[in-house]
């Protein structure tokens, strides 16, 4: 084994007694140029890259205007806008890797052979990008709208992308969902009518008069400004609890007032029901001690 080692490090070293002199002073002697010639090369790409990106963003704008003279819809907007980003940067990095000597159709090949492991690795993100378009085409809701997913997740929506949706909540929180759950679950959409109707529910006595406390409750809905007049309006009793006869009191608003609106009636109806002497039972226990 010593004698094999010594061979090998004997034939290494006659290799490296053979190579040309002259060809080592030529490569070091080229040296700088081509170091300077990739320097400007990448420099070169930098521009490239700089002009590119203004260039997109010049090319975003446009479709933005066009689309905002159409009067396209907001959330088409934003994921045409989404999806225009993406192909140019793409098409960009493209452009640069030839200029370094990359065959793109080389790497066409290369993606197209690995097609299926990349399907599968990025199947969620092919999914939700079926789910927004699926969103854009259907319109299940628009921009603006408020929603509640299947799991109970709601908030007025602020952005359709490529891949997910935007919605913020009444706390001002950003909840970020993915557009493929949105596309096949189901969703509540409170704002397609422009209208929401409120129910409101309250327990009486039962030693109070129910309609004394209808007319005082209808009273409170039509003073109401907020509270929409040419729509329905009851004060109906809906069960018969343990303690307390439930009343439901409903009423009508728009989308943009529906929540004022109903903080206020709810304090309303404390008020209004204590100033006509009707009592709001609670639930209360009796202990017997036996001695």
């Amino acid at each position: 084994m010593l004698l094999n080692a010594t061979e090998t490090t004997e034939d290494i070293l006659e290799e490296v007694a053979q190579i040309d002199p002259g060809a080592i002073e030529k490569f070091l002697s080229e040296l700088p140029e081509k170091a300077l010639h990739l320097g400007l090369r990448i420099l070169l790409a930098l521009l490239f890259f700089m002009v590119g990106v203004q260039i997109i963003k010049l090319a975003r704008k446009i479709v933005k205007k066009s689309m905002v003279r159409g009067k396209v819809d907001r959330g088409v907007q934003q994921f045409t806008d989404s999806f225009i980003r993406a192909a140019l940067y793409i098409l960009l990095i493209f452009l640069i890797a030839g200029s370094f000597g990359l065959d793109a159709a080389s790497v066409v090949a290369l993606v197209g052979s690995a097609g299926v492991a990349i399907g599968l690795a990025v199947q969620g993100s092919l999914s939700n990008l079926a789910g927004g378009v699926l969103i854009l085409i259907l319109k299940p809701f628009l921009v603006g709208d408020y929603i509640i997913d299947s799991e109970g997740r709601e908030g007025t929506v602020t952005e359709i992308q490529l891949f997910y949706t935007k919605l913020l909540t009444g706390d001002n929180r950003t909840v970020v969902l993915p557009n493929g759950n949105l596309a096949n679950g189901s969703i509540v959409n409170v704002s397609t009518d422009g209208y929401r109707r409120c129910d409101i529910s309250v327990g009486i006595s039962y030693q109070a008069d129910i309609e004394t406390a209808r007319e005082a409750l209808l009273k409170l809905l039509f003073q109401d400004p907020a509270v929409l007049k040419d729509r329905d309006m009851r004060v109906v009793a809906d069960a018969l609890g343990d303690s307390s006869v439930q009343l439901i009191v409903r009423c009508w608003f728009t989308n943009e007032e529906y929540w004022n609106g109903r903080y206020r009636l709810t304090e309303g109806i404390k008020n209004t029901l204590d100033q006509a002497g009707i009592i709001i039972p609670y639930p209360q226990m009796d202990v017997h001690i036996q001695q």
